[in-house]
């Protein structure tokens, strides 16, 4: 039975893109440096862990997702020294660093697949899946031919600069001697690889990972069962040696992740459509839904369905009890951000909403003063529709939105050009912005264990099309209601809940009233309501 570490009972974590965060040296890219600069800033929201995204030697064809050396900071974000210091001063400030782990792939870059793809067998010919002939494939995985001189496609990940590390295939099939199985000796290898990597940042103050793909490891018919060896011995080995380390998967199906020893799983939209019909409904279509395409349950036209993302949510929650923890995240880097569309108010909803959940939140970089998507611009370094995600952040009204002293035409990428942008200088002060009620709700949830991780999760009114969404937050004989209507319709409910009163802990737009022995909700348009019963 996996132990989860103490101070993931009330972790918040922030997530840096560090290309576009803080430059300090004013070649236009952010920089290791700008991230401790910025500390004391991270610190105000409340969070207490950063998840920095890929800091790595890389030729950056996917912004890093392409790793060339797992053991070097990329010289544009600065040294290895530099990333010990932001554990240490991060550390002395009593907040985490995780790092982003892709265990998957590696660049074409990279020495071992420089090694690899040559003619001759060597230590590293099985690091990478490799057929055995330049016209041999499968047609359930992806290959690259013609790339190299060895007589054989490569299989990739992602991209075709992103050749799959080989960590075998579970019941490999017989008539392709190339798909090794996960016992083999040079697999075994690659295994021993990744783990020396993660001792390695471990060692110098890593608090964890965050791994890419994180169940992509091992292939065939049987798969699952050999990406659980490899993940139960990756937890058994850091439970024993870095007790205080977590890992935490891009799977988006928790159920699976945290029983093979993740700690945290991301509920996002690969695998689970709630997360899609609660937040971003583009372009998904809920099923069995009334309404069409695009209707999210946090817009104000009001015709959502929370029912969808509760049942799922308590699907995942009661899979994985006591075990580890959802994350229902604001955004990441290859998500649209939830600003999109939105003004600041319904923001401050979808707020109250995701810090009030079970689990661990994650608040992309930016978010937390509402930063938009900015649409139509030119992939940068394999973002693509993703790259209006990524553009820097915000700190003020000076040149570059105060991100770099860098000529504007030298930036990673454009700053929102609005003239209404928002930025972190303009809403340092008001006590009502987004900034600010953002560190309310943080310091409400750290300090009220019940609204925290571990707290227990009850629906107390969702249903399809219909507003607002209720549930209840238990721990320890503490209990809170929360309330949102995102809607822009004036909307009334009533719930039964033990209690002789609830008590207002944060609230816009919404009034509670007794009527027998029921506690009615009146919400306003684009409400919430914090609740503790007494």
């Amino acid at each position: 039975m996996f132990t989860n570490p103490r101070w993931l009972e009330d972790a918040v974590f922030y997530e840096i893109y560090p290309q576009s965060f803080y430059d300090t040296n004013g070649d236009g890219i952010g920089d290791l440096p700008g991230v401790i600069q910025k500390l004391d800033y991270i610190k105000s929201l409340g969070v207490n862990a950063i998840w920095l995204n890929p800091c790595f030697e890389s030729p950056f064809q996917d912004a890093g997702y392409d790793v060339s050396d797992f053991r070097k900071v990329a010289a544009r974000y600065g040294s290895n020294d530099d990333l010990k210091e932001l554990f240490d001063r991060a550390h002395a400030m009593g907040m985490k660093v995780i790092l982003d782990l892709v265990a998957g792939h590696t660049s074409v870059e990279h020495p071992w697949f420089q090694e690899s793809m040559q003619a001759e067998k060597n230590k590293y010919s099985n690091y990478y899946i490799w057929t055995d002939n330049w016209t041999e494939g499968d047609d359930k995985y992806k290959f690259i031919n013609g790339y190299s001189p060895r007589n054989g496609n490569f299989m990739i990940n992602f991209f075709y600069c992103q050749p799959a590390l080989n960590y075998g295939f579970r019941d490999p099939d017989p008539e392709k001697p190339w798909q090794l199985p996960c016992d083999h000796p040079d697999v075994i290898a690659v295994r021993e690889e990744m783990r020396d990597i993660m001792r390695f940042w471990l060692d110098m103050g890593a608090d964890g990972f965050r791994v890419d793909m994180a169940s992509s490891l091992v292939r065939g018919d049987n798969k699952a069962q050999g990406i659980k060896e490899i993940w139960e011995d990756y937890r058994s080995w850091m439970d024993e040696n870095y007790p205080e380390a977590v890992l935490v998967s891009e799977w988006s199906h928790p159920a699976d992740a945290v029983n093979v020893g993740f700690h945290i799983d991301f509920m996002v939209h690969f695998n689970l459509p709630g997360y899609s019909s609660l937040l971003r409904c583009e372009k998904y279509r809920v099923p069995n839904s009334p309404f069409p395409a695009g209707n999210s349950f946090f817009d104000r036209e009001g015709k959502g369905d929370a029912k969808l993302f509760a049942d799922e949510l308590l699907g995942q929650l009661e899979a994985i009890k006591g075990r580890g923890y959802v994350s229902v995240p604001t955004g990441n880097h290859d998500i649209g951000r939830i600003r999109q569309g939105r003004d600041l108010d319904e923001l401050k909803v979808i707020y109250a909403f995701l810090l009030t959940l079970p689990g661990v939140p994650f608040i992309y970089y930016g978010d937390e003063i509402g930063m938009d998507y900015i649409e139509g611009l030119q992939s940068k370094e394999g973002g693509y529709n993703r790259t209006g995600a990524r553009t820097p952040m915000q700190w003020d009204n000076s040149a570059n939105a105060g991100f770099s002293s860098a000529a504007a035409s030298e930036l990673y990428l454009p700053v929102d050009a609005s003239p209404d942008r928002t930025t972190v200088a303009a809403q340092e002060q008001p006590e009502d912005s987004l900034l600010n009620t953002v560190r309310k709700m943080i310091a409400i949830r750290r300090t009220n264990p019940a609204l925290a991780s571990d707290g227990d999760f009850e629906v107390l009114f969702a249903e399809t099309g219909k507003y607002p969404f209720v549930y209840a937050r238990s721990l320890a004989g503490k209990k809170f209601v929360i309330a949102v209507n995102p809607s822009g319709n004036i909307v009334s409910e009533d719930i039964s809940c033990s209690g002789s009163a609830l008590t207002e802990v944060l609230c816009s737009g919404c009034a509670v009233e007794a009527v027998g022995d029921v506690f009615r909700l009146n919400m306003q348009a684009v409400s919430y309501g914090i609740y503790s019963i007494e």
